[in-house]
C-alpha cells in the first residue's frame, strides 16, 4: 500500500492516490494525470475504487479507463450516472472555477457504463487479491462511500483534511450536498469499523484513528455554527486564524488549496438554507 502525491498544481501533500496491490483509490483529476502515469511506470491498475466522484478524486477515471479499458471502476449508484454523462457535473463545478477551471482539474472524460460497478454500501469486495469493505458514508457529498482494507479505513474526504499527521484536521464542506449530522453519523460508522488507520485523499495516512474523529467532528459542528452567525470574510477570518494557529505556517498553502475557505463556507451556508436555519431569499 501507498499513497501516489499527484502534486497538484505542483504542491505536495494536496491530492494523493492511493495504491493497493493492483487497484487505485480515488486516482485525483484530469491535470495530475500525467505524473500519476509516471508513478504508475509500467504497472497498470486492475480496477479503480472511487469515494466520490468529485472533480479532485475522480476527475482522471475515464482517461485511466480509456488507457486500459478493461479496468472496472466502482463507484456508488448515485454517482455512477455522472461518471457517465458528466456534463450535469462539469457544468456545476464550471459555475464555481470560471476560466480556471481546465487549469485546475483538466479533463474529465465519460467512463463507459458496462465498466461501472455501481455500490450502495454494505458490500464484501474481492479484487484481485485484496478484500474491502464498503460502507456509505454520506456528510461530505450524498454519494460518498468509504473502504476498509486490513485495518486502513480510506475515507476520501469524510475523515477530513490533514496534511501532516501531526496537523490539524479540518472538515473539507464544498456545496453543494453538505449534511452535518449525515457527516457525523458516517464518522461513527468509521469509528465502529475499529480501523488501525485512516487514509485520507488530503492527505496521507491519518491519526491516531479516535483522536482524529473526534477532532473532525468537534471542528464540523464548530464551524458549521460559525457559518451559519457570520458572512463569508467573518468565517473565513476565523476559521484560517484557527488554523494559522495550530497548522506549521509551511503547510498553510497546502490546506488552502485542498479546502478554500470560500468553499467551506459556500457549502455550510447551503447546508443552513436547506435546512430551514436560515432565511430563503
Amino acid at each position: 500500500m501507498r499513497v501516489i502525491d499527484c502534486l497538484h498544481l505542483g504542491r505536495e501533500r494536496v491530492i494523493g492516490c492511493w495504491q493497493v496491490g493492483e487497484v487505485l483509490i480515488d486516482p485525483g483529476p484530469g491535470s495530475c494525470l500525467a505524473t500519476l502515469l509516471a508513478e504508475l511506470g509500467d504497472w497498470r491498475p486492475r480496477a479503480l475504487l472511487l469515494t466520490h466522484i468529485h472533480l479532485d478524486h475522480a476527475g482522471a477515471t475515464g482517461s485511466l479507463v480509456a488507457r486500459w479499458p478493461e479496468l472496472d471502476v466502482y463507484v456508488h449508484e448515485s454517482g455512477a450516472p455522472h461518471m457517465v454523462d458528466p456534463s450535469r457535473l462539469l457544468s456545476s463545478a464550471r459555475r464555481v472555477y470560471g476560466d480556471d477551471m481546465d487549469r485546475l482539474w483538466g479533463e474529465f472524460l465519460p467512463v463507459p457504463e458496462d465498466r461501472l460497478r455501481p455500490l450502495h454500501g454494505g458490500e464484501r469486495l474481492t479484487l484481485h487479491g485484496a478484500e474491502f469493505e464498503v460502507a456509505y458514508t454520506p456528510g461530505h457529498a450524498s454519494h460518498h462511500v468509504s473502504y476498509l482494507h486490513e485495518g486502513t479505513a480510506f475515507v476520501g474526504d469524510v475523515g477530513g483534511v490533514r496534511i501532516v499527521p501531526e496537523g490539524p484536521v479540518i472538515p473539507p464542506t464544498p456545496p453543494p450536498d453538505i449534511d452535518i449530522p449525515e457527516w457525523q453519523r458516517s464518522l461513527d460508522l468509521i469509528a465502529a469499523w475499529q480501523p488501525e488507520r485512516l487514509a485520507m485523499t488530503h492527505f496521507g495516512l491519518g491519526g491516531p484513528v479516535a483522536e482524529q474523529l473526534e477532532q473532525l467532528s468537534r471542528r464540523l459542528e464548530l464551524w458549521g455554527e460559525i457559518a451559519l452567525h457570520s458572512d463569508e470574510h467573518g468565517f473565513a477570518r476565523e476559521v484560517m486564524a484557527e488554523l494559522r494557529s495550530q497548522a506549521p505556517a509551511e503547510l498553510i498553502d497546502a490546506y488552502e488549496q485542498a479546502a478554500p475557505a470560500a468553499q467551506l463556507y459556500a457549502g455550510l451556508r447551503r447546508y443552513w438554507l436547506g435546512s430551514g436555519a436560515l432565511e430563503r431569499g
